[in-house]
């Protein structure tokens, strides 16, 4: 029934949406806002055809890539500074000071350093990724109760084993905190980093179309880009309740 309930939720706010939208252009509306029909035939012309393969498909691909490394590097370096206490406290201002430094920024310094390639848009996702991951990882891992500490040396829990039972499953939650902002951010990044010196991908293809005054053509795009962050939360929900099933269950037994 809750199941149910949520799916209802789900599905019914975006039919809601679209209704009104339907009602609201079906007496020609605005130029600049199609109609859901004209939104419709753009997409499927426009993504289910030649711009899948040339657009789409390479902007998935290095969305991935950059989160995949993203998270290697932000979970890995996380263990590490967040396990020696001196290390963590000395790179707290300087973790801090980059932190803050927008990723978009750094686009016309890599485009002179890498030039306009695909390892530039990739390295562009990662920077703006990994701070979330890295940051929640070395929070996840100081924040480890005292007493599992205290149990796991009584019970002779040192090196990989201590990281594999103790370290990883007690930071995990913080983990996966991290990850789940670096999504939208890796979302945002990845447009971006096609819309400066582009031949393709999502973002090149939206300003293309702009600039061509292809309206629903361009709203079909932004739509394509909302669609990709439903599927990606959707994904991270299925594998954190995998990984976390046991995490989520102590939250239930705790509130009963």
């Amino acid at each position: 029934m809750k199941m149910l309930k949520s799916f209802g939720f789900f599905v019914g706010l975006p039919v809601v949406l679209i209704a009104w939208w339907w009602v609201a252009t079906r007496d020609g509306g605005s130029f600049y806002i199609p109609d859901p029909d004209q939104l419709v035939t753009a997409f499927r012309d426009v993504w289910l055809g030649e711009g899948l393969a040339r657009d789409a498909v390479p902007s998935i691909v290095r969305l991935l890539v950059g989160l995949a490394i993203s998270i290697v590097l932000g979970v890995g370096l996380g263990l590490a500074i967040g396990s020696i206490d001196w290390v963590r406290w000395s790179l707290s201002p300087l973790l801090e000071f980059l932190r803050a430094i927008p990723s978009t920024i750094m686009i016309p310094v890599l485009l002179l350093l890498i030039g306009i390639n695909d390892a530039m848009k990739v390295t562009i996702i990662v920077l703006g990724c990994l701070w979330p991951i890295l940051l929640n990882t070395i929070k996840g891992v100081a924040s480890i109760d005292e007493v599992q500490g205290d149990t796991g040396r009584v019970y002779g829990l040192a090196g990989v084993d201590r990281l594999r039972y103790l370290v990883l499953p007690a930071a995990s939650p913080q983990i996966f905190a991290g990850i789940r902002q670096s999504l939208a951010v890796g979302l945002v990044l990845m447009v971006v980093s096609e819309m400066f010196a582009a031949t393709e991908g999502i973002g090149y293809a939206i300003i293309n179309f702009q600039n061509r005054i292809d309206i629903p053509e361009m709203w079909s795009g932004i739509v394509l880009l909302g669609l990709l962050g439903v599927a990606l939360s959707v994904l991270f929900q299925i594998v954190q309740g995998r990984v976390l099933g046991w995490y989520e269950g102590l939250k239930e037994s705790a509130n009963d």
